[in-house]
Protein backbone atom coordinates (compact mmCIF):
# COMPACT_ATOMS: atom_id res chain seq x y z
CA UNK A 1 0.00 0.00 0.00
CA UNK A 2 1.11 3.67 -0.72
CA UNK A 3 1.70 6.24 2.01
CA UNK A 4 0.44 9.43 1.28
CA UNK A 5 1.22 13.29 1.77
CA UNK A 6 -1.67 16.12 1.62
CA UNK A 7 -0.41 19.54 1.91
CA UNK A 8 -2.03 22.91 1.00
CA UNK A 9 -1.21 24.37 -2.67
CA UNK A 10 -2.67 28.16 -1.77
CA UNK A 11 -1.97 29.96 1.50
CA UNK A 12 -3.71 27.68 4.06
CA UNK A 13 -7.21 27.47 4.61
CA UNK A 14 -7.84 24.77 1.46
CA UNK A 15 -9.35 21.86 3.61
CA UNK A 16 -6.67 19.71 4.03
CA UNK A 17 -8.47 18.32 7.53
CA UNK A 18 -11.42 17.25 5.52
CA UNK A 19 -9.72 15.35 3.23
CA UNK A 20 -7.56 13.92 5.76
CA UNK A 21 -9.96 13.08 7.67
CA UNK A 22 -11.74 11.21 4.76
CA UNK A 23 -8.39 9.17 3.87
CA UNK A 24 -7.93 8.46 7.54
CA UNK A 25 -10.46 5.94 7.54
CA UNK A 26 -7.82 3.20 5.46
CA UNK A 27 -4.92 4.57 6.99
CA UNK A 28 -2.81 2.77 9.64
CA UNK A 29 -1.17 6.20 11.25
CA UNK A 30 -1.69 9.90 10.50
CA UNK A 31 1.22 11.66 10.95
CA UNK A 32 1.26 15.43 11.54
CA UNK A 33 4.87 16.68 10.53
CA UNK A 34 5.27 20.66 10.59
CA UNK A 35 3.90 23.95 12.40
CA UNK A 36 1.98 24.27 15.64
CA UNK A 37 -1.25 25.45 16.49
CA UNK A 38 -1.24 28.89 14.66
CA UNK A 39 -2.89 25.97 11.96
CA UNK A 40 -6.39 25.07 12.48
CA UNK A 41 -8.46 21.77 10.56
CA UNK A 42 -11.94 22.02 10.67
CA UNK A 43 -13.61 18.77 10.67
CA UNK A 44 -17.34 18.37 9.98
CA UNK A 45 -19.15 14.84 10.84
CA UNK A 46 -22.75 15.06 10.27
CA UNK A 47 -24.25 18.05 12.95
CA UNK A 48 -20.86 18.14 14.75
CA UNK A 49 -17.74 20.70 13.62
CA UNK A 50 -14.59 19.84 15.22
CA UNK A 51 -11.88 22.32 14.93
CA UNK A 52 -7.95 20.59 16.24
CA UNK A 53 -4.67 22.46 16.01
CA UNK A 54 -2.16 19.99 16.68
CA UNK A 55 -3.71 16.73 17.25
CA UNK A 56 -4.12 14.56 13.67
CA UNK A 57 -7.48 14.90 11.93
CA UNK A 58 -6.99 11.25 11.69
CA UNK A 59 -7.92 11.45 15.26
CA UNK A 60 -11.95 11.16 15.35
CA UNK A 61 -11.04 7.56 13.46
CA UNK A 62 -11.09 4.94 16.46
CA UNK A 63 -8.03 2.68 16.56
CA UNK A 64 -6.08 4.75 14.05
CA UNK A 65 -2.46 5.34 15.29
CA UNK A 66 -2.01 9.59 15.35
CA UNK A 67 1.40 10.82 15.41
CA UNK A 68 3.50 14.34 15.74
CA UNK A 69 6.50 14.29 14.54
CA UNK A 70 9.99 16.13 15.35
CA UNK A 71 9.03 19.16 13.03
CA UNK A 72 6.24 20.33 14.71
CA UNK A 73 6.64 23.38 17.35
CA UNK A 74 4.36 22.24 20.08
CA UNK A 75 2.90 23.84 23.11
CA UNK A 76 2.12 21.80 25.72
CA UNK A 77 -0.44 23.21 27.07
CA UNK A 78 -2.91 23.62 23.87
CA UNK A 79 -1.78 20.42 23.44
CA UNK A 80 -3.38 18.91 26.85
CA UNK A 81 -6.27 20.98 26.52
CA UNK A 82 -7.34 19.54 23.12
CA UNK A 83 -6.59 15.98 24.52
CA UNK A 84 -9.12 16.98 27.20
CA UNK A 85 -12.03 18.02 25.40
CA UNK A 86 -11.74 15.13 22.73
CA UNK A 87 -11.75 13.39 26.17
CA UNK A 88 -15.06 14.87 27.28
CA UNK A 89 -16.47 14.19 23.87
CA UNK A 90 -16.00 10.45 24.23
CA UNK A 91 -12.99 10.22 21.82
CA UNK A 92 -9.84 8.02 22.94
CA UNK A 93 -6.68 10.17 23.04
CA UNK A 94 -4.61 8.04 25.09
CA UNK A 95 -1.41 7.49 24.86
CA UNK A 96 -1.54 3.92 23.58
CA UNK A 97 -2.66 5.75 20.05
CA UNK A 98 -1.57 9.24 20.58
CA UNK A 99 2.50 10.18 20.33
CA UNK A 100 4.97 12.98 20.10
CA UNK A 101 8.08 12.67 19.13
CA UNK A 102 10.64 13.83 21.58
CA UNK A 103 12.46 15.35 19.30
CA UNK A 104 9.27 18.15 18.97
CA UNK A 105 10.37 21.26 20.06
CA UNK A 106 8.09 23.20 22.63
CA UNK A 107 6.53 26.58 22.36
CA UNK A 108 7.45 28.25 26.06
CA UNK A 109 5.80 31.56 27.18
CA UNK A 110 8.26 33.63 26.74
CA UNK A 111 8.03 32.26 22.98
CA UNK A 112 4.68 33.78 23.05
CA UNK A 113 5.26 36.57 24.81
CA UNK A 114 8.40 37.41 22.03
CA UNK A 115 5.82 36.99 19.38
CA UNK A 116 3.52 39.40 20.13
CA UNK A 117 5.66 41.60 21.47
CA UNK A 118 7.72 41.93 18.03
CA UNK A 119 4.54 42.25 16.27
CA UNK A 120 2.98 44.95 18.42
CA UNK A 121 6.11 46.81 17.66
CA UNK A 122 5.81 47.02 14.26
CA UNK A 123 3.99 50.02 11.67
CA UNK A 124 0.37 48.59 10.52
CA UNK A 125 2.55 47.94 7.05
CA UNK A 126 5.42 46.22 8.20
CA UNK A 127 3.69 44.04 10.55
CA UNK A 128 3.50 39.73 8.84
CA UNK A 129 0.06 38.91 10.42
CA UNK A 130 1.18 36.68 12.66
CA UNK A 131 -1.05 34.55 15.17
CA UNK A 132 0.90 35.52 18.46
CA UNK A 133 1.27 31.66 19.30
CA UNK A 134 5.04 31.92 19.90
CA UNK A 135 5.39 29.69 16.77
CA UNK A 136 8.20 31.68 14.30
CA UNK A 137 10.45 32.42 18.31
CA UNK A 138 10.10 28.85 18.94
CA UNK A 139 11.60 27.95 15.61
CA UNK A 140 14.32 30.74 16.00
CA UNK A 141 15.17 29.21 19.23
CA UNK A 142 15.50 25.44 17.71
CA UNK A 143 17.58 26.98 14.70
CA UNK A 144 19.88 28.37 17.51
CA UNK A 145 20.30 25.08 19.18
CA UNK A 146 18.66 26.69 22.35
CA UNK A 147 15.51 25.13 22.04
CA UNK A 148 13.50 23.07 24.77
CA UNK A 149 12.45 19.44 23.28
CA UNK A 150 9.62 17.45 24.18
CA UNK A 151 12.42 14.91 26.08
CA UNK A 152 13.45 17.71 27.86
CA UNK A 153 10.29 17.34 29.90
CA UNK A 154 11.44 14.15 31.61
CA UNK A 155 15.09 15.30 32.93
CA UNK A 156 14.31 18.42 35.23
CA UNK A 157 17.04 19.23 35.98
CA UNK A 158 18.36 19.72 31.79
CA UNK A 159 14.90 21.36 31.50
CA UNK A 160 15.92 24.15 34.03
CA UNK A 161 19.18 24.46 32.87
CA UNK A 162 17.80 25.58 29.30
CA UNK A 163 15.16 27.63 30.79
CA UNK A 164 17.67 29.91 32.68
CA UNK A 165 19.94 29.79 29.41
CA UNK A 166 17.40 30.47 27.02
CA UNK A 167 16.33 33.99 29.34
CA UNK A 168 19.37 35.38 29.75
CA UNK A 169 19.13 36.49 25.42
CA UNK A 170 15.13 36.80 26.06
CA UNK A 171 14.77 39.46 29.08
CA UNK A 172 17.31 41.69 27.77
CA UNK A 173 14.85 41.69 24.87
CA UNK A 174 11.87 41.97 26.89
CA UNK A 175 12.97 44.99 29.54
CA UNK A 176 14.98 46.97 27.06
CA UNK A 177 14.01 46.29 22.94
CA UNK A 178 9.95 45.63 23.76
CA UNK A 179 9.71 47.66 27.30
CA UNK A 180 8.08 44.25 28.32
CA UNK A 181 8.63 42.63 32.20
CA UNK A 182 11.07 39.95 31.97
CA UNK A 183 10.15 36.55 33.01
CA UNK A 184 11.42 33.95 35.60
CA UNK A 185 12.77 30.59 34.65
CA UNK A 186 11.84 29.04 38.11
CA UNK A 187 8.28 30.36 37.88
CA UNK A 188 7.95 28.87 34.51
CA UNK A 189 10.07 25.50 35.38
CA UNK A 190 7.35 25.16 38.72
CA UNK A 191 4.63 25.96 35.92
CA UNK A 192 5.71 22.77 33.57
CA UNK A 193 5.82 20.22 35.97
CA UNK A 194 2.15 18.91 36.05
CA UNK A 195 2.25 19.48 32.30
CA UNK A 196 5.64 17.61 32.14
CA UNK A 197 4.08 14.59 34.11
CA UNK A 198 0.91 14.77 32.29
CA UNK A 199 3.01 15.01 28.70
CA UNK A 200 5.56 12.24 29.80
CA UNK A 201 2.90 9.28 28.94
CA UNK A 202 2.81 10.82 25.43
CA UNK A 203 6.35 11.01 24.00
CA UNK A 204 7.84 8.41 21.62
CA UNK A 205 9.66 7.49 18.64
CA UNK A 206 7.66 8.50 15.62
CA UNK A 207 10.20 7.50 13.60
CA UNK A 208 10.10 4.23 14.89
CA UNK A 209 6.25 4.31 14.57
CA UNK A 210 6.51 4.97 11.49
CA UNK A 211 8.45 2.30 10.36
CA UNK A 212 6.64 0.06 12.36
CA UNK A 213 3.44 0.35 10.58
CA UNK A 214 4.94 0.36 7.55
CA UNK A 215 6.74 -3.20 8.31
CA UNK A 216 3.68 -4.80 8.63
CA UNK A 217 2.01 -3.18 5.51
CA UNK A 218 -0.02 -0.54 6.76
CA UNK A 219 -0.53 3.00 5.14
CA UNK A 220 1.02 6.27 6.71
CA UNK A 221 -0.48 9.03 5.62
CA UNK A 222 0.87 12.60 6.47
CA UNK A 223 -1.03 15.50 7.21
CA UNK A 224 0.47 19.33 6.35
CA UNK A 225 -0.77 22.23 8.13
CA UNK A 226 -0.35 25.88 6.23
CA UNK A 227 -0.06 25.72 2.79
CA UNK A 228 3.06 26.09 0.12
CA UNK A 229 3.16 29.47 -0.10
CA UNK A 230 3.66 30.27 3.35
CA UNK A 231 6.65 28.17 3.06
CA UNK A 232 9.67 30.12 4.97
CA UNK A 233 11.88 29.26 1.80
CA UNK A 234 9.38 29.46 -1.54
CA UNK A 235 6.49 31.65 0.18
CA UNK A 236 5.50 35.14 -0.19
CA UNK A 237 8.56 36.48 2.24
CA UNK A 238 8.84 37.75 4.60
CA UNK A 239 4.85 36.92 4.84
CA UNK A 240 5.24 33.07 5.32
CA UNK A 241 5.25 30.98 8.45
CA UNK A 242 7.93 29.63 9.91
CA UNK A 243 8.52 26.17 8.80
CA UNK A 244 8.53 24.24 5.31
CA UNK A 245 5.47 23.55 4.31
CA UNK A 246 6.32 21.93 1.09
CA UNK A 247 5.28 18.28 0.89
CA UNK A 248 8.96 17.01 0.92
CA UNK A 249 9.08 18.36 4.71
CA UNK A 250 7.00 15.33 5.42
CA UNK A 251 10.24 13.28 5.45
CA UNK A 252 12.38 15.61 7.67
CA UNK A 253 9.31 16.47 9.79
CA UNK A 254 8.55 12.97 10.90
CA UNK A 255 11.98 10.81 10.41
CA UNK A 256 10.71 8.69 7.55
CA UNK A 257 12.73 8.33 3.87
CA UNK A 258 11.23 10.38 1.34
CA UNK A 259 11.31 7.23 -1.02
CA UNK A 260 8.47 6.07 0.88
CA UNK A 261 6.11 8.93 0.05
CA UNK A 262 4.15 7.92 -2.56
CA UNK A 263 0.78 9.55 -3.28
CA UNK A 264 0.86 13.41 -2.89
CA UNK A 265 -2.59 15.04 -3.07
CA UNK A 266 -2.54 18.57 -3.64
CA UNK A 267 -5.52 20.30 -1.89
CA UNK A 268 -7.27 23.36 -3.54
CA UNK A 269 -9.60 25.51 -2.77
CA UNK A 270 -11.76 26.20 -5.90
CA UNK A 271 -11.10 30.02 -5.53
CA UNK A 272 -8.09 31.53 -3.72
CA UNK A 273 -8.55 33.08 -0.13
CA UNK A 274 -5.72 34.79 2.15
CA UNK A 275 -5.35 35.74 6.09
CA UNK A 276 -3.41 38.39 7.30
CA UNK A 277 -0.98 39.86 5.48
CA UNK A 278 0.85 39.41 2.01
CA UNK A 279 0.69 40.08 -2.01
CA UNK A 280 -2.50 38.03 -3.13
CA UNK A 281 -2.75 39.03 -6.86
CA UNK A 282 -6.47 37.77 -7.69
CA UNK A 283 -7.70 39.44 -4.23
CA UNK A 284 -11.34 40.76 -5.07
CA UNK A 285 -12.54 43.96 -3.68
CA UNK A 286 -16.15 43.99 -5.25
CA UNK A 287 -19.44 42.21 -4.72
CA UNK A 288 -17.79 38.85 -5.93
CA UNK A 289 -15.18 38.74 -3.18
CA UNK A 290 -17.89 39.31 -0.74
CA UNK A 291 -20.12 36.26 -1.98
CA UNK A 292 -17.16 34.62 -1.56
CA UNK A 293 -16.18 35.40 2.02
CA UNK A 294 -20.16 35.47 2.97
CA UNK A 295 -21.17 31.53 1.11
CA UNK A 296 -18.00 29.99 2.11
CA UNK A 297 -17.53 30.88 5.51
CA UNK A 298 -14.68 32.55 5.31
CA UNK A 299 -13.04 32.68 8.88
CA UNK A 300 -9.43 31.53 10.04
CA UNK A 301 -10.17 28.39 12.19
CA UNK A 302 -7.29 29.42 14.37
CA UNK A 303 -7.27 33.05 14.23
CA UNK A 304 -11.10 33.90 13.73
CA UNK A 305 -9.85 36.81 11.25
CA UNK A 306 -11.68 37.31 7.71
CA UNK A 307 -10.26 35.51 4.91
CA UNK A 308 -9.69 37.61 1.66
CA UNK A 309 -11.33 36.08 -1.19
CA UNK A 310 -9.87 36.12 -4.85
CA UNK A 311 -10.33 33.85 -7.81
CA UNK A 312 -8.39 30.98 -8.51
CA UNK A 313 -4.46 31.29 -9.25
CA UNK A 314 -3.44 28.90 -11.43
CA UNK A 315 -0.28 30.93 -11.66
CA UNK A 316 0.69 30.53 -8.09
CA UNK A 317 -0.63 26.65 -7.91
CA UNK A 318 1.69 26.02 -11.01
CA UNK A 319 4.36 27.02 -8.80
CA UNK A 320 2.77 24.31 -5.79
CA UNK A 321 2.64 21.82 -8.87
CA UNK A 322 6.96 22.64 -9.29
CA UNK A 323 7.62 22.43 -5.45
CA UNK A 324 5.69 19.44 -4.47
CA UNK A 325 5.14 17.47 -7.57
CA UNK A 326 1.42 15.86 -6.81
CA UNK A 327 0.13 12.96 -8.39
CA UNK A 328 -3.56 14.29 -7.98
CA UNK A 329 -5.38 17.25 -7.36
CA UNK A 330 -8.04 17.21 -4.69
CA UNK A 331 -10.52 20.26 -5.23
CA UNK A 332 -12.58 21.54 -1.94
CA UNK A 333 -15.70 24.21 -1.64
CA UNK A 334 -16.14 24.28 -5.14
CA UNK A 335 -20.04 24.58 -4.15
CA UNK A 336 -19.24 28.00 -3.17
CA UNK A 337 -18.98 29.16 -6.81
CA UNK A 338 -22.73 28.14 -7.59
CA UNK A 339 -24.40 31.22 -7.41
CA UNK A 340 -21.85 33.33 -9.95
CA UNK A 341 -22.70 34.59 -13.54
CA UNK A 342 -19.16 34.48 -15.01
CA UNK A 343 -15.38 32.78 -13.14
CA UNK A 344 -12.26 33.66 -13.88
CA UNK A 345 -8.79 32.08 -13.48
CA UNK A 346 -5.41 33.25 -13.45
CA UNK A 347 -3.35 31.68 -15.92
CA UNK A 348 -0.46 34.11 -15.93
CA UNK A 349 1.04 37.03 -14.59
CA UNK A 350 2.45 40.18 -16.07
CA UNK A 351 5.61 40.85 -14.87
CA UNK A 352 8.20 43.71 -16.12
CA UNK A 353 6.51 44.00 -19.38
CA UNK A 354 6.35 40.60 -20.44
CA UNK A 355 3.91 37.35 -19.35
CA UNK A 356 5.61 34.98 -16.67
CA UNK A 357 4.18 31.92 -15.93
CA UNK A 358 5.03 31.84 -12.63
CA UNK A 359 5.70 34.35 -9.37
CA UNK A 360 8.48 36.33 -9.50
CA UNK A 361 11.32 35.34 -7.06
CA UNK A 362 12.03 38.43 -5.52
CA UNK A 363 10.79 40.14 -2.58
CA UNK A 364 6.97 40.94 -2.90
CA UNK A 365 7.44 39.64 -6.45
CA UNK A 366 3.47 38.42 -6.15
CA UNK A 367 2.77 42.30 -5.42
CA UNK A 368 4.36 43.56 -8.70
CA UNK A 369 2.23 41.43 -10.95
CA UNK A 370 -1.17 41.94 -12.75
CA UNK A 371 -3.00 38.63 -13.29
CA UNK A 372 -3.73 37.27 -16.58
CA UNK A 373 -7.55 36.24 -16.85
CA UNK A 374 -9.45 33.51 -18.67
CA UNK A 375 -13.58 33.94 -18.12
CA UNK A 376 -15.57 30.99 -17.80
CA UNK A 377 -19.52 30.69 -17.11
CA UNK A 378 -20.66 30.02 -14.00
CA UNK A 379 -23.68 28.07 -13.08
CA UNK A 380 -26.88 28.51 -10.77
CA UNK A 381 -27.54 25.25 -9.76
CA UNK A 382 -27.05 24.18 -6.10
CA UNK A 383 -24.38 21.18 -6.21
CA UNK A 384 -24.11 19.91 -2.78
CA UNK A 385 -25.78 17.30 -3.14
CA UNK A 386 -23.45 16.19 -5.98
CA UNK A 387 -21.87 12.30 -5.81
CA UNK A 388 -20.70 12.19 -9.33
CA UNK A 389 -18.92 13.82 -12.12
CA UNK A 390 -21.29 13.23 -14.33
CA UNK A 391 -23.99 14.73 -11.85
CA UNK A 392 -21.90 17.88 -12.08
CA UNK A 393 -23.52 21.40 -14.19
CA UNK A 394 -21.28 21.05 -17.63
CA UNK A 395 -19.79 24.73 -16.67
CA UNK A 396 -18.42 23.38 -13.10
CA UNK A 397 -17.17 20.62 -15.49
CA UNK A 398 -15.45 22.53 -17.96
CA UNK A 399 -14.25 24.59 -15.07
CA UNK A 400 -11.80 21.63 -13.70
CA UNK A 401 -11.26 20.47 -16.65
CA UNK A 402 -9.17 23.44 -17.53
CA UNK A 403 -7.77 23.57 -14.10
CA UNK A 404 -6.89 20.23 -14.76
CA UNK A 405 -5.54 21.44 -18.10
CA UNK A 406 -3.47 24.22 -17.06
CA UNK A 407 -1.50 22.51 -14.47
CA UNK A 408 -1.29 19.30 -16.07
CA UNK A 409 -2.00 17.07 -12.66
CA UNK A 410 -5.02 14.89 -12.86
CA UNK A 411 -8.20 15.22 -10.52
CA UNK A 412 -8.36 12.59 -7.80
CA UNK A 413 -11.13 14.19 -5.25
CA UNK A 414 -13.90 16.82 -5.53
CA UNK A 415 -15.37 18.09 -2.96
CA UNK A 416 -18.85 20.24 -2.60
CA UNK A 417 -19.62 20.56 1.01
CA UNK A 418 -17.95 20.15 4.91
CA UNK A 419 -19.26 16.74 5.59
CA UNK A 420 -16.97 13.68 5.32
CA UNK A 421 -19.86 12.45 3.22
CA UNK A 422 -19.94 15.60 0.48
CA UNK A 423 -16.79 14.30 -1.51
CA UNK A 424 -16.18 12.05 -4.85
CA UNK A 425 -13.67 10.83 -7.12
CA UNK A 426 -14.59 11.94 -10.90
Amino acid sequence: MANIVVFGAQWGDEGKGKIVDMLAERADAIVRFQGGNNAGHTLVVGDEKTVLHLIPSGILHQGKRCLIGNGVVLDPEVFLSEVDKLTQRGVDVSPERLKVSRKTHLIMPYHRLMDAARENSLSDKRKIGTTGRGIGPCYEDKVARVGIRAADLTNPELLRRKLRRALIEKNVLLTHLYNAEPMDAEKIFDDLQPIAARMAAYLGDVSSEISAVEDRGGVVLFEGAQGTHLDIDHGTYPFVTSSNTVCGNASTGSGCGVGRLHRIIAVVKAYTTRVGAGPFPTELFDADGEYLQTKGSEFGATTGRKRRCGWLDLACLRESVRLNGPTELAITKLDVLSGLAQLKLCVAYRYEGQEVAFPPQVENGMGLVEPVYESLPGWQEDISGVKSWAELPEAARVYLTRVKEVLGVPLGLISVGPDREQTFRP
